[in-house]
């Protein structure tokens, strides 16, 4: 089998239980993508145009610095990615994470968490980050996931 990595972005500590369960389902490596500024309740209120969230996700060149890096990259030739929706796409922090490494060759699959909202462009827009990688659609799961299904639904890339 590949070496599969499973990443992840959570602001509220949903997405790291998704992913958290997949990379068990399936024997993947787990990194968290952690802003090097830590996102506070007043950062996430989405409902304020001035918070930090609604004025990164205005400006598309919005590029949040991320505390660590994945250590040898080039092992993994499959990474699932997640993060929660926001906007109907990934964070910033996604565009962040996408920009810091060479996935020339790699299969990406994103994966994202949210009670109702669509996983939107966010495939296309992280392609477009990664022109050398096969980057799929993804899916967005609610919280209750279990974590046979995320393993179902990986086995199609594994």
């Amino acid at each position: 089998m590949s070496k599969v990595l499973t990443a992840y972005f959570s602001a509220s500590g949903e997405t790291a239980k998704a992913a958290e369960k997949l990379a068990k389902e399936i024997g993947a490596d787990l990194f968290e993508i952690e802003p090097e500024i830590p996102y506070t309740d007043k950062d996430l209120n989405w409902q304020d145009k001035g918070s930090r969230s609604s004025v990164e996700m205005n400006d598309r060149e919005c590029r949040p610095a991320i505390r660590s890096r994945v250590e040898n990259m080039d092992q993994y030739e499959i990474i699932f990615i997640g993060f929660p929706v926001w906007w109907y796409r990934e964070p910033s922090i996604i565009d962040t994470f996408m920009e810091a490494y060479d996935f020339s060759g790699k299969t990406i699959i994103p994966f994202a968490t949210s009670g109702v909202s669509p996983i939107g462009d966010s495939g296309k827009n992280m392609q477009a980050l990664a022109p050398a990688a096969k980057v799929m659609n993804g899916k967005r799961f609610p919280s209750n996931t279990t974590g046979r299904a995320f393993a179902d639904w990986a086995s199609e890339w594994l």
